[in-house]
This record gives structure tokens, C-alpha cells and sequence, in this order.
């Protein structure tokens, strides 16, 4: 068979992932933290671009989508183009500009323009916020590590312990491997951790949970307490609930043991845990659902987020430049092209979000009326289905997106939940954790229910389960075993 070149022309389909498109699925997935910064940083960095700080209803606004009646919260920034009418009313009252002249005075200092090059700080962190900030563990033992009577050698030997503690408060690390970066013998360090042990908060710079344990108890007189020799010698047996064995072992009553395990339930077994450094963050929803009259309403939350336009400024200098050909005019253009983009795959993004949620409340009526004991085996091919969009659409638009309902708030993938088959129909699986949540709330702390009666009371509901999946679902939930739930008084 002979191999040959040949030109063949052929017809055929494919889908180009443009810059364009590649933003607006970006901008889809965000969450509504990642969505804000996204846009302050395009305001920053397009100078054509501006917050419209105008309130006006958004059935007046040209760009609201269609078919979304949302009242003010649709976004709603104008598509200002080279062509549009606005461009054309600003070029007639603008002056006459000197492009040179522009160019030098144009600066692009975060995305703002000013003469001359001048920049405002507005950018900078207010001195109230940076005040504020949470003292690290590291900042607070240094603190008290300076009024210890502590040699110089010592003070480096702490400043390297502290160095190597973990967010928990614990040393990671061995005596041995710090005594060979400080440069002196494994006793010195052994030493100076024992003094910093006692430093508040009691218990950091130990190895373990155990040897924090007893540090705490020391502290408080009781090392040579029950509450010390449960904690040297019987932590496996507490830690599994084994009370009986305890107190047979230590020849001691259950009595005894309940008081001595109350005030170990008073310790603290991450002495680092408030000095966390984790920002807390608050949710915020997406979106609201509200009950009026008979009817379920859904509203988008635009609270925060900037309403985008484009300047009229620079739409009307694209006009003045006509049919030059400079680079001047070329950056313009692809800057106005951005931010009208910018400005469509946002309002894509809204109209989607609220399609969405639109969707799930047809599916989820009986939820949004009466619970999470109602809630609906739902998969996303249901609501792609329903509006008319893909199943990888809809799962963009439901990650990190969350919806204030009369019953909380919720993630909108919490709606989306499997099924199970019962006598009375299909039941979602998240309407049966809520079930075992309450089933456990409402046990006896001394007789905990087991995942097999938790069966037989499920079954009694037409609900037929295996234990192994109660098991499953509990674990999901954070519950722990009924062994490890029972307590004593």
C-alpha cells in the first residue's frame, strides 16, 4: 500500500474554549467571596470601567436579562459600546483630545487613571482593621518568655520551641533534633520546655495530649489524683467509655469516676485552639427565598457587589479617534471589548444563579413549606432538564452558592440528594440523617441507641434501611457510636 500527501477538506463541529466563554464559566463558579474580589480586581486593573453609583429600577435599566423580575437587585450596568447612542451624546459634549497629550498624562496605577501620574491611598488597609488582628501563640509566649529569668542561651532555646509548635500547641518536633539546631545538650532543652509548659496557656509546648493533660492537672494540685492516674494509665479506656473497667482497675466506685471525669471534661486538649489564626467567615447568601402569600419568591442579593459600567469618557474618545489606526485607540478598544464581556458574563451569571434556585423551589415546594423532613430525591439532570442547560451548568452554578429560605440557610447543592425506596415511595437521603439527628437527640445520654434500633425505628416508618447504612449516615453527621455517646452520672 502506497502512503501519500494529500489536502483533504472536511466539515466537522467543535467547541473553542475563547477567552470570553472561559471567563463567564469562571465567573460562574466562583463563590460569592471569590465573585467580589474578582470584580474589584477587574475594576482595578480596566480603566474604562466604573461602579454606576445611580439608584434606578432595574425594569428601566437596557442590559436586566430577560425574563427576570427581580426587582433592584438585577445587576444592572449598561452595555456602553463605541456605537451606542450614549457614546454619541457624551462625544458631542466632550472637548476635542490631544491623544499625545492623554498618553502622558494616563497611568494605569491599579486600574485608576489620574493626571500626571498621581495616586490616591485609598487601597491601603484602614489603621482600625490592622489594630485589630489576632495575636498569634507564637506572639504570646515570646511576651512572657521576656520576663522569665532566662539566659540568653535559654531565650533561644524558647524563641526555637515556640518556633516549632504546632497550631494545637504541641512541640512537633524531638528534644534531640532542637538540641542540635541550638547547638547544646538535650537536658537544656528538656528544661526550658518544662518551664514553658506552665506559661498560659498551660499545656503548650508539651509532645502529647497526654503530658498536656497532666500539666493542667498539676497546675491545679491534682497530680497525684484520680483524675491524674486515669488520665497516666487509662486514656485508651476513657477515649472508648470502658468507665467499668476503669473503676475496677483503680478499685474505686462509678461515682468516683464520674467526678473525676467531669473535672477532666474541664481541661483544655488543644491549648493553641484560641489562638487560631483562621479569619472567621461569614456566609452570606446568594440569593433569597421568600414566602409571599401562597407563592415562593426569589430575590438575588446584590448587597456589595458593585454595579458595572463603562465610562462614558473613553466610548467617546473612541469616537473623536475615527478611523486612526494607533495604538492608543487599539488599547481602548480591546478594553472596552473586556469590559463589555465582563459586564454580559456577569449578568449571565446572575441570570443563572437565579434560574437555578428558580428551579430547585418548583422541585423543593414541599421543603420550603415544611422542612428537611420533606425534601426530595433530586439529581441535577432534573433542573438541567427543566431550565434548559447542561448538568456541568448547573453543578458550577450550585458550588459555593448559598440561599436564605424560612428554613435557614442552605448551599444550593444541599438539594440535591439521593433517594431511597420505601413502601410509601422514594424518600431523600437527607430527609433520613435529619431523622437519626433527631432520633439520637432525643435518647437517654446513659442508654444510647444503637444503629439497629435506630433500624427497627425507621423500619416502623415504612423506612427500610440497612445498618450499615444508619452507620454510614451517622458518621456523615459527625455522630459517634453509641458506645462512645453513653456518659454516667
Amino acid at each position: 500500500m502506497g502512503l501519500e500527501h494529500k489536502l483533504v477538506q472536511k466539515m466537522g463541529q467543535s467547541l473553542l474554549m475563547t477567552p470570553q466563554l472561559q471567563q463567564a464559566i469562571k465567573l460562574l463558579q466562583l463563590g460569592r467571596l471569590e465573585y467580589q474580589e474578582a470584580i474589584q480586581k477587574e475594576l482595578l486593573e480596566n480603566p474604562v470601567l466604573e461602579e454606576n453609583r445611580e439608584e434606578f429600577e432595574s425594569k428601566a435599566s437596557p442590559s436586566a436579562p430577560e425574563g427576570m423580575e427581580v426587582g433592584p437587585t438585577v445587576l444592572s450596568g449598561p452595555l456602553s459600546t463605541p456605537d451606542s447612542e450614549d457614546s454619541s451624546n457624551a462625544s458631542s459634549s466632550e472637548p476635542k483630545v490631544d491623544w499625545e497629550d492623554y498618553s502622558e498624562n494616563f497611568t494605569d496605577y491599579q486600574g485608576s487613571a489620574s493626571a500626571k501620574g498621581a495616586s490616591n491611598f485609598e487601597d491601603r488597609q484602614p489603621p482600625e482593621v490592622v489594630a485589630t488582628q489576632n495575636e498569634t501563640l507564637e506572639q504570646h509566649l515570646l511576651a512572657q518568655i521576656r520576663f522569665q529569668d532566662f539566659s540568653s542561651e535559654d531565650v533561644m532555646i524558647a524563641q526555637n520551641i515556640v518556633g516549632n509548635l504546632n497550631r494545637d500547641g504541641f512541640l512537633d518536633c524531638s528534644f534531640e533534633e532542637l538540641a542540635s539546631i541550638c547547638g547544646c545538650p538535650a537536658e537544656d532543652v528538656a528544661m526550658v520546655a518544662d518551664t514553658l509548659r506552665f506559661l498560659d496557656p498551660i499545656g503548650c509546648c508539651t509532645k502529647n495530649l497526654q503530658e498536656c493533660l497532666l500539666t493542667q492537672l498539676e497546675a491545679r494540685g491534682l497530680s497525684n489524683g484520680l483524675e491524674s492516674r486515669i488520665i497516666s494509665s487509662h486514656l485508651d479506656k476513657l477515649e472508648k467509655r470502658k468507665y467499668d473497667a476503669i473503676a475496677k482497675t483503680e478499685g474505686v466506685t462509678r461515682e468516683d469516676i464520674a467526678r473525676a471525669i467531669a473535672m477532666i471534661r474541664t481541661l483544655e486538649p488543644r491549648p493553641g485552639r484560641p489562638f487560631a489564626d483562621e479569619a472567621v467567615r461569614y456566609i452570606v447568601p446568594d440569593v433569597y427565598v421568600q414566602k409571599v402569600g401562597r407563592d415562593f419568591v426569589v430575590t438575588l442579593n446584590e448587597e456589595g457587589v458593585p454595579r458595572l459600567q463603562i465610562n462614558p469618557m473613553y466610548t467617546s474618545l473612541l469616537k473623536e479617534a475615527g478611523s486612526s489606526q494607533d495604538e492608543h485607540k487599539a488599547y481602548l478598544t480591546e478594553r472596552v471589548r473586556a469590559a463589555s464581556w465582563l459586564i454580559k458574563s456577569i449578568q449571565q451569571r446572575q441570570q443563572t444563579i437565579f434560574r437555578v434556585t428558580e428551579s430547585i423551589v418548583k422541585f423543593q415546594r414541599a421543603f420550603f413549606e415544611h422542612g428537611v423532613s420533606h425534601l426530595k430525591p433530586l439529581v441535577l439532570k432534573d433542573v438541567a432538564d427543566d431550565i434548559g442547560m447542561h448538568e456541568s451548568t448547573v453543578s458550577r452554578v450550585t458550588t459555593e452558592k448559598y440561599v436564605h429560605t424560612p428554613q435557614g440557610l442552605f448551599e444550593l447543592k444541599f438539594f440535591f440528594t439521593s433517594g431511597i425506596k420505601t413502601d410509601a415511595g422514594d424518600i431523600s437521603s437527607s430527609s433520613v440523617k435529619d431523622q437519626i439527628k433527631n432520633i439520637i437527640a432525643a435518647e437517654s445520654p446513659t442508654s444510647p441507641i444503637s444503629d439497629q434500633q435506630i433500624v427497627d425505628m425507621l423500619k416502623a416508618k415504612n423506612i427500610d434501611i440497612a445498618r450499615r447504612t444508619v452507620a454510614k449516615y451517622r458518621e456523615t453527621l459527625g455522630i459517634p457510636s453509641s458506645s462512645q455517646r453513653k456518659q454516667i452520672l
